[in-house]
């Protein structure tokens, strides 16, 4: 596995790729002794799926990219915490959900604390918008990151929302 820093507005993201495809994204950046590139998105990697995932979340964060499109491998996990990883993977750019409906969207209706411990497992959090799932009324609850974070990506995303639906 290959690590590289990624400088974002909410800090240096650690972002590894292994067997071809995105495989883990930290919030504290690269591990410490990590084999592979600390470097700024400017310094290309050396695994081609790292350069483009400094690319696009460099593009995230400045508002001009929606959806990335980047080889991702969704690693262990329960086969619950792999079905709200892919249900939360469906919610749109700018939109949330509740942890009640996406605990619905699994199947598992009563199950709202579970999807939460589920996203807390994400692997993949920022590509695999965990951010996006809120508490019931429109609650921010529970980030792996930091509910400072959250905060900052909901309202980026809707920002960039709002300036192109008016742009």
């Amino acid at each position: 596995m290959e690590w590289i820093g990624v400088p974002a507005p909410i800090g240096v993201l650690g972002v590894a790729a292994a067997g071809g495809g995105i495989c883990a994204v930290r919030f504290d950046g690269p591990p410490r002794g990590s084999p592979g590139l600390p470097t700024a998105p400017t310094s290309p990697p050396g695994q081609p799926d790292l350069r483009a995932a400094a690319e696009q979340l460099t593009a995230y964060f400045a508002g001009e990219l929606t959806g990335f499109d980047l080889p991702l491998l969704m690693r262990g996990g329960s086969e619950f915490d792999r079905a709200v990883w892919h249900a939360i993977a469906d919610i749109p750019y700018g939109e949330t959900r509740t942890y009640g409906q996406v605990a619905a969207v699994v199947g598992e209706p009563d199950a709202a604390r579970a999807v939460g411990v589920a996203c807390n497992r994400n692997p993949l959090p920022i590509l695999v918008g965990c951010h996006r799932v809120i508490g019931a009324g429109g609650k921010l609850v529970g980030f792996g990151g930091g509910l400072h974070r959250k905060r900052h990506l909901l309202e980026l995303e809707a920002r960039v929302r709002i300036e192109s639906a008016f742009g």
